[in-house]
């Protein structure tokens, strides 16, 4: 049986997804994007788009469908690309700016797992996001 195999050897080490508390930079790309585009669509999008080098390895990025019940976590590590995925039960809906000057927003990784944990980070910190709208 392969099952016993892989799980063994994603907690020797010698595969293993890595944490969000790893990363340097978290950046959520503005826009509301089309879910069918995948890690070359998405590498477009930071590289051109955002402006930002989507093979640095130290930092993640976020994209959010149209109808906001799904996250897109972007990220390059030694070899190749990660993505990963967060859907949401309906009838809940993920927060996300609708007005920013910048279509790469630079957030705080407490920012990002209370945004991956359903808060409204936009409302809750105007202080901090003052130029974003929901």
């Amino acid at each position: 049986d392969a099952r016993p195999y892989l799980v063994s050897s994603i907690f020797k080490g010698t595969c293993k997804m890595r944490g969000v508390g790893e990363f340097n930079k978290m950046y959520l790309y503005r826009g509301l994007i089309d879910f069918r585009k995948g890690i070359t669509s998405l590498s477009y999008l930071v590289q051109e788009d955002m402006g930002l080098s989507v093979t640095s390895g130290s930092s993640l990025y976020i994209f959010c469908n149209r109808n906001r019940s799904q996250i897109k976590i972007l990220y390059f590590d030694k070899n190749g690309f990660a993505l990963w995925l967060k859907r949401l039960e309906k009838p809940l809906k993920f927060s996300w700016p609708k007005d920013h000057e910048e279509s790469a927003i630079n957030i705080p990784l407490k920012d990002l797992e209370m945004l991956l944990d359903g808060v409204n980070i936009w409302t809750r910190f105007k202080n901090v996001y003052n130029d974003c709208k929901m």
